[in-house]
């Protein structure tokens, strides 16, 4: 394995994107009913690449999370703000029974095994991957008094303990998030992801990217009038007026053999042919008032859009949709169809007593004239792209970054959201931004994606290659019981606050438990896999409140460890 080892000497990346390769394949593998996912599996094949002896800069891995989380903070930022209140009750609850049932559990297996206090602490930082408490046990092992060389001893057996169970603390969160959690519940992190969706979509259909209504609501026909029926000497004006409660529109008529111009007072006459636009409710009205329906007729093709319009005419504020289109002249409405109502990045019912406010975005079908002509009158439309804007991401993690220096503190203690928690607070912030107002910080939802994939992914995967190797030569050295007692400060607690969760706390929803969860242990790898299996960003919520208060909670740790073992 030398050459392995002169290869990645020279070329870490290969060994970082080797990992990532086959991790996601091994990811794939069902057992079962098990499946480890790509996270974990890169996880594993990184401690096992790391053995060949592999050294990557400690910068990556900063960088690559700090993209993973103010992706999903800017993802979820709308939703987030709109949660806040007292329905984060539980949530701040949950993070404070998984910090004391943690504190706990390493006090009581250190007592057992006879650990010292560093060994204990590093075991809490490891086994409940939280590295701040290196940081604030090292600090309080100072202030005990004790001789320079047991100062040294003790914080030595911190950075141990740490690299022996970090591992096992990455992985076993995703045991138990991912998969003892579902099993719990009774129900998948998907199956009710999506039951959650549709929960705050308030019964909108709302399709994915791909999707397509096999009986749309908006349709265009191509009727031809017959003698006698009932078009045949009506005005376009007063034909739509007729179906207005349902929207129809003229936008095209041949006679004898030409397109003439379609206009209010065009008064159609037998044999015209008219391509009729509308919903489909309408269409199924109005056919007899024709005489047949053609397949396809020269000329009259006609191309429709859709296009979303930031609403900020303030004419509109605080109106119902009823009043909108009871109000509102038919000039105005002619060729336009609202399709959908969207506000911080939630679907709006169109129901008639729904209240519009400026800022939200309105999704109108039409002609490229009347979508044109409508916008104009009611806002601005946003304008599709497939570039994201690397000002305002740049920006926004230069602030998280800059919020997670600064520090706090509780007497000796020292309190820190850190890098990741600064930029998932900048990310929910920069994201609220962008939805209240859309003309910056453009940043399309397959950029997120790869963000936070590839984000997360890289950044286990250099944790693995980094602790790898060390922990598995610390586990031969001291043997398997320091291992031992990781595992168990891994999963009691969280166990422990699961168990306290579903059946103190009622949680419900699987996806939602899993990101309160994963996040009230700070477990990131978890998180990303509880993501992935949701397939929306549904947990998300749930995860930064707990993982904010997880980075204060656990934190406090490493002195209380100190004094108590």
């Amino acid at each position: 394995m030398e050459w392995l080892h002169h290869l990645f000497a020279r070329s870490p990346e290969i060994a970082l994107f080797l990992s990532l390769a086959v991790g996601y394949y091994v990811g794939k593998i069902q057992f079962g009913k098990f499946q480890l996912g790509g996270v974990a599996g890169s996880l594993l094949v990184a401690v096992l690449v790391s053995q060949v002896g592999v050294t990557v800069d400690p910068g990556v891995k900063s960088v690559l999370f700090a993209l993973f989380i103010y992706a999903v903070g800017y993802e979820s930022g709308p939703q987030f703000f709109n949660s806040l209140g007292k329905q984060s009750i539980r949530e701040i609850i949950l993070a404070a029974v998984l910090a004391i049932t943690g504190l706990a559990t390493v006090v009581i297996m250190a007592k057992l095994f006879g650990l010292d206090k560093g060994l204990a602490a590093g075991v809490a930082a490891g086994g409940l991957t939280q590295s701040a408490i290196i940081g604030t046990a090292g600090d309080a092992i100072t202030k005990l008094g004790l001789a320079a060389d047991e100062v040294k001893r003790l914080q030595g057996n911190v950075a141990v303990g740490y690299a022996v169970t970090y591992v096992f603390g990455s992985f076993g969160a995703i045991l138990v998030c991912v998969n003892l959690l579902p099993r719990l519940m009774g129900r998948s992190i998907k199956e009710d992801a999506v039951r959650a969706e549709a929960a705050m979509q308030q019964g909108v259909q709302v399709l994915a990217p791909g999707q397509l209504d096999a009986a749309p609501d908006l349709v265009g026909r191509i009727y031809q009038i017959g003698g006698g029926t009932g078009a045949a000497g009506l005005t376009v004006n007063k034909l739509e007026h007729e179906h207005a409660a349902h929207g129809i529109t003229i936008e095209r008529v041949k006679r004898a053999g030409k397109i003439i111009e379609v206009t209010p007072e065009l008064e159609l006459q037998a044999d015209d042919i008219v391509l009729a636009v509308g919903r489909r409710q309408a269409m199924v009205s109005i056919a007899p008032v024709f005489s047949k329906e053609l397949y396809a007729v020269e000329g009259m093709e006609l191309t429709m859009e859709r296009r979303d319009i930031v609403l900020s005419n303030k004419e509109y504020q605080n109106r119902t949709i009823a009043d909108i289109r009871t109000n509102t002249s038919q000039q105005v409405r002619h060729g336009i169809y609202v399709v959908q109502l969207m506000r911080m990045g939630k679907v709006l019912p169109m129901q008639e007593k729904t209240i519009v406010q400026i800022g939200d975005v309105v999704s109108v079908f039409g002609s490229e004239q009347d979508v044109k002509r409508v916008s104009s009158l009611i806002g601005y439309v946003i304008v599709p792209s497939a570039k994201t804007d690397f000002v305002y991401l740049g920006a926004g993690l230069v602030v998280g970054l800059l919020v997670g220096l600064l520090t706090a503190r509780v007497g000796s203690i020292p309190l820190t959201l850190g890098s990741g928690g600064g930029a998932l607070l900048s990310g929910l912030l920069f994201g609220w931004l962008r939805a209240k107002r859309q003309t910056f910080g453009a940043m399309p939802g397959a950029a997120v994606q790869i963000l936070k994939d590839l984000g997360l992914a890289g950044f286990v995967v250099v944790v693995g290659l980094s602790s790898g190797l060390q922990a598995v030569q610390t586990v031969k050295a001291q043997g398997l019981t320091l291992f031992g007692v990781g595992v168990v400060v891994t999963i009691l607690p969280l166990v422990l606050t699961m168990l306290i969760g579903r059946y103190v706390l009622r949680y419900e929803n699987t996806a939602v438990f899993a990101g309160a969860l994963s996040g009230s242990r700070s477990a990131n790898p978890a998180f990303g896999e509880v993501l992935d299996k949701a397939e929306n960003a549904i947990p998300t919520v749930p995860f930064a409140i707990t993982y904010a208060l997880a980075n204060v909670f656990l934190t406090l740790l490493g002195p209380l460890i100190v004094a108590l073992v």
